[in-house]
Parts: C-alpha cells; structure tokens; sequence
C-alpha cells in the first residue's frame, strides 16, 4: 500500500485545492446572488470532490500510521478539530437559510482561518497545543 503513497498524497492535495477554491467561489457567487449557485454541478461536486478528500486522508491515516488521539497523532487530531470547525462554520456561510451578513462573513472568515491552520498543521506536522 505504500507504493500507492505519492498518488494518494498529490490526490488528497488537489481535493484540498479544489475545496478552498469551490469554498471561495460559492462564497462569491452566494455574496453575489449569481445563478451560478442554482447549478447543478455547484451542488453536487462540492459534496463528491469532499467525499474524495475524505477517503484519501484517511488512506494517507492508514498508510502512514499517524493516528488521531495519540501522542504521535496529536496534530491529525488538531486536525481534524479544525476540520470540523471548517464544515460548521462552511455551513453556516453558504446555507440557503436566511442569515445576516455579518454572520455570514464572520462564519466565512473564520473558516478561512480554519483552513489556514489545518494547511498549517499538514505541512509541519506539529501541534499548535503543547
């Protein structure tokens, strides 16, 4: 299974890519009140291209070893706390249910931020909490 690594590591790479860039152009379009997000695709390949990303972290999990909710694992689990922050958050700036402006750009930047840190906790590997 190792010798699929590099495949599954640039796959997981270019869904993270593709979900920051869908996630800030649903934003836009949602701010702009484009047709755009009445469209089929903009529905549906967020959801699938997030499913992709989900099962080649966990592949990239099994493969390598680093396990959540371990000391070797504890930045995956940061990790993966902020990813759930990014969902909620994602959530609540794109939904069809009324919300203010401002929560929608609060809900958006911090996301935003969300996102940062789990790139950040990626690329080093070390725990932003001791």
């Amino acid at each position: 299974m190792f010798a699929f690594y590099p495949l599954i590591k640039n796959l997981h790479i270019l869904t993270v890519v593709l979900t920051v860039t869908l996630f800030l152009l649903r934003f836009y379009w949602l701010r702009r009140g484009s047709a755009m997000m009445t469209k089929r695709w903009v529905r549906i390949l967020p959801h699938a291209n997030d499913t992709l990303l989900l099962l080649t972290g966990v592949s990239l999990v099994m493969i390598t070893h680093f396990y959540p909710f371990t000391p070797q694992g504890s930045w995956l689990t940061e990790k993966l706390l902020a990813v759930i922050i990014y969902i909620a958050l994602g959530f609540v700036a794109l939904s069809r249910r009324p919300r203010t402006d401002r929560t929608r750009w609060i809900a958006f930047l911090v996301a935003l931020i969300a996102l940062v840190t789990i790139i950040k906790l990626a690329l080093t590997k070390m725990p932003l909490w001791g």
